[in-house]
């Protein structure tokens, strides 16, 4: 019995560790596609990729996950650039990768 309950437990955080690693890749998604229709380039592959987790402290001095995701885009359709965003909490706290004049802030 104690042996299920433990299994429970595992299942459950394993679970709510890969809800919010989706929901922070679609929150990423959503990021870099609006970055790169601002900055007039083509969002290559249509998808992000995680690239890093690590554990940081959240400004209420609590333990959170960071999350780094990797885009490609282009400027000319033949050459390919890698951007870089870095999501805590699902807010957005390093953005590298296309930039517009008229680009004036992500949300």
């Amino acid at each position: 019995m104690p042996t299920l309950v433990l299994l429970m437990i595992l299942g459950a955080a394993a679970f709510g560790f890969w809800s919010a690693g989706r929901a922070a890749a679609e929150r990423a998604e959503a990021l870099g596609r609006d970055a790169c229709r601002a900055a007039g380039v083509q969002w290559l592959d249509q998808s992000v990729h995680e690239i890093r987790v690590r554990l940081c402290r959240r400004d209420n001095g609590w333990l959170g996950l960071e999350r780094t995701f990797r885009f490609d885009y282009s400027h000319r359709g033949d050459d390919r650039q890698s951007g870089r965003l870095v999501l805590r909490d699902g807010r957005l706290v390093s953005f590298t990768g296309p930039v517009s004049a008229h680009v004036a802030q992500l949300r």
